[in-house]
């Protein structure tokens, strides 16, 4: 069996055209932050927080007055406490309205520690109400898009918590 010249433009044209259509799918903005939460999410469990970091705007702001360096600081100190953490959000719903989108979702974090499992099933399993990530699209790459609101009224943390 030979190739001919048309034949194989016909198969460089056919591949170039499924690569271009996986993009397309990959880089729509729902998927993205979809994507974006579920590794944001991965980072903290595996406690990388350089990566964590990286998901976060330079403009974070959130219901509890926090800022960028301290979700951060507030992170780190209390994932500290968490041992072998797998944080996971069961069926959540993106609504993109360019140049942002909000991933709302009930998150469950789980803990190899029984006594911290405890605390965690009563303070954040058991809310009634779902986490609102706000995600902003930062530039114009599709696969840049940055966390710059956390909400969720049911949660509350201790004003006696400091860290």
């Amino acid at each position: 069996m030979t190739i001919t010249l048309r034949g194989a433009i016909i198969g460089v044209l056919a591949v170039a055209l499924c690569i271009g259509l996986y993009l397309l799918w990959l880089w729509r903005p729902e998927h993205q932050v979809r994507l974006h939460t579920e590794h944001f999410f991965h980072a903290i469990d595996g406690r990388n927080w350089e990566t964590v970091a990286d998901f976060i705007g330079n403009d974070y702001w959130d219901q509890w007055d926090d800022d960028r360096t301290r979700l951060l600081e507030r992170m780190r100190e209390g994932f500290r406490w968490v041992r072998g953490s797998r944080i996971t959000a069961p069926d959540p719903v993106v609504h993109v309205e360019s140049p942002r989108a909000i991933w709302i979702g009930k998150i469950n974090v789980y803990s190899s520690d029984e006594g911290v499992m405890e605390v965690l099933e009563e303070r954040v399993n058991k809310l009634p109400s779902p986490f609102q990530l706000e995600w902003h699209h930062a530039s114009g790459k599709p696969w840049d898009w940055k966390l710059v609101r956390v909400r969720n009224p049911a949660f509350q943390i201790p004003a006696d918590l400091s860290y």
